[in-house]
């Protein structure tokens, strides 16, 4: 039970940054306790086993109702096989934080969402708010990696591949309904590229492929399989990409994201926002909180600590360090973390769990649209 408790600062500074929690802000201002926060701790454990939870994701309020996913759900991908090999998982599972039974589930029943013929599903998991998931993969066996597009049903509509993606590690999405901006960090290659997208009620097609920016430090890696860009946090109000390069051991700022064909020419990695060696230790996911600022995970790859493992660290876009909170009293189990307006996730792929942070009272069919969607 100690290990959740690492986890409650920085998820309640996230929920106190919504307007709903302006009063829970006053009090906790005044010294008195501090708003009690709803969580719950439950497997990403499959039947078939799967292990490594990598990518997560919220499903956002206005998803497409009729399917096997709802508003408020999580969605999270594996990236390991029950035998532990990394790049062999091939499953999403489904997990509701909120309902009129206890969620949390023991090892092996989490709930399959979708089976890919693909192996090691990524960080690289979003939605499209017309009805699909997307979600990339990296084997560990011959071959390059791909997106795949999937309905809200669980089904696989389309498949892409291209030299450009081949190392899906992260991605994130400006939604735009009929149009989108798939942004796509290509870890085998050090690579940013844009996917401009056509989304229909029922496929999405790629109208264009940008590489926008270059240059970041990659290479495989022993224990943590491949080192390189990973997590993208896209600011629509100031149209910059924000890049956590896991190797470089760096937060990057990409100017002119939606609309730029190629890197930008000064440095083609980016603005540098966020080098700081006593609280990075290779980060990897990469989320906007709703105040504003960003969370990163730390692998624990790079600049690695036992006395600070798996911390996710707050960072202002300014570069001024936030805060830190550990999800796991060991190294290298964070990863993949998710926030929404009244809630915030992160995996844990130690125990192959997921904990999911919400407020009292805040069901799945309130939660708004996922940040960073």
């Amino acid at each position: 039970m100690q290990r959740k408790t690492f986890l409650v600062s920085i998820a309640f500074r996230v929920l106190l940054a919504c307007g709903a929690f302006a009063a829970t802000a006053a009090i906790a201002d005044e010294g008195q306790a501090r708003f009690p926060l709803q969580f719950v701790v439950s497997s990403t454990i499959p039947s078939n086993g799967d292990l490594n939870p990598y990518g997560i994701v919220f499903v956002p309020k206005d998803f497409p109702s009729g399917g096997k996913v709802t508003p408020g759900d999580v969605l999270v991908a594996n990236f390991n096989a029950s035998s532990n090999l990394q790049g062999t998982g091939v499953t999403i599972i489904k997990f509701t934080p909120a309902g009129p039974v206890a969620p949390s589930v023991p090892p092996g029943q989490a709930k399959t969402f979708f089976t890919s013929s693909r192996h090691g599903l990524t960080t690289a998991l979003g939605i499209l708010r017309k009805g699909f998931v997307i979600v990339g993969n990296l084997p560990s066996a011959s071959g390059g990696g791909s997106l795949q597009v999937i309905n809200g049903n669980g089904k696989l509509v389309n498949t892409f591949t291209d030299p450009k993606f081949s190392g899906p590690w992260d991605l994130t999405i400006n939604d735009e309904g009929v149009t989108a901006q798939l942004f796509v960090s290509n870890v085998v290659d050090g690579t940013v590229v844009r996917l401009d997208l056509s989304v229909s009620d029922t496929n999405v097609a790629i109208l264009s492929k940008n590489v926008i920016a270059q240059g970041y430090a990659h290479r495989p890696d022993p224990t943590a399989f491949v080192l390189g860009p990973t997590g993208l946090a896209f600011d629509k109000t100031t149209n910059v990409l924000y890049v956590a390069s896991t190797l470089n051991n760096a937060i990057y700022a990409i100017t002119a994201a939606r609309t730029r064909t190629s890197p930008p020419p000064a440095d083609s990695k980016g603005d540098l926002v966020y080098r700081d060696k006593a609280h990075l230790r290779g980060p990897l996911a990469l989320v906007f909180a709703p105040n504003g600022d960003l969370i990163t995970a730390n692998g624990d790859a790079v600049n690695g600590d036992p006395t600070h493992p798996s911390e996710l660290v707050e960072f202002t876009k300014g570069g001024k360090f936030v805060g830190q909170s550990n999800i796991d009293a060991g190294q290298g189990g964070a990863f993949g973390i998710a926030v929404s307006p009244f809630s915030f996730a992160a995996v844990d792929d130690v125990p192959n769990t997921v904990t999911v942070f919400t407020a009292p009272g805040v069901g799945s069919s309130s939660i708004p649209v996922a940040a960073g969607q």
